[in-house]
């Protein structure tokens, strides 16, 4: 049964990072749950530790499931670049797997037609992981990708509005948004959309840009 107290970080690196050397996915699925609660790696993700901080996140991307969300969400404004963009990493491979099995299996085959950019194919299988799994946030946000290509802003607006419904923290699906509207020439709701996505994670460096053109735009009208 996994102890009470916290976790020694030296000690944490040392048993987890063999593990995910080889990538045993299910030993270190098993020593986690073995040995350590949510909550002593929620306080470990906060650590001053970096080594131990970054090696928290990164077993999570591997194998952390939705409670893993909010503590990762907060990671994201972590000064350090590595460990901000470690958390968005594991956030987004969570994302992923937030679906029932067969959701899961869809929006993985739509992703690989997405980066074929067979995008009807795409939209389809999203649709049918959207089916398996309404409360599948990634699975909207994965057709509204694919409806953004296909210059189909409103439906891609509508799938983005869907993903905030199940996790308000979606980044992603806020700058989505924000890209649609500014391709629709609504700047004042672009703004408001990149503004969110930014608040939620600030190291965005393309939103931001974007934001900053918008609001320059702005000034000179």
């Amino acid at each position: 049964m996994p102890c009470s107290s916290s976790i020694n970080p030296v000690d944490f690196v040392t048993q987890v990072e063999p593990l995910l050397e080889k990538r045993d996915l299910p030993g270190l699925l098993q020593l986690l749950k073995s040995r350590w609660t949510y909550d002593q790696l929620k306080d470990l993700m906060r650590s001053p530790h970096h080594d131990a901080r970054k090696v928290a996140m990164l077993a999570l991307s591997l194998v952390g499931g939705r409670c893993a969300i909010p503590v990762l969400t907060e990671r994201l404004k972590d000064p350090e670049p590595c460990a901000n963009q470690m958390a968005e990493h594991a956030l987004w491979s969570i994302w992923f797997r937030c679906g029932s099995d067969q959701a899961n299996v869809l929006i993985k085959q739509g992703a690989d037609a997405l980066e074929q950019k067979q995008l009807e194919q795409a939209e389809k299988l999203f649709t049918q992981a959207i089916e398996a799994d309404p409360t599948f946030a990634e699975a909207y946000n994965q057709r509204a990708i694919a409806r953004y290509l296909a210059e189909r802003y409103p439906q891609s607006i509508e799938d983005c509005q869907r993903v905030l419904e199940r996790m308000p923290c979606h980044f992603g699906a806020w700058a989505g948004m924000g890209h649609c509207w500014a391709h629709l020439g609504e700047t004042s709701k672009a703004i408001e959309c990149y503004s969110k996505a930014l608040e939620i994670n600030p190291h965005l460096d393309q939103v931001d840009e974007a934001l900053t053109t918008l609001r320059c735009q702005g000034e000179c009208e």
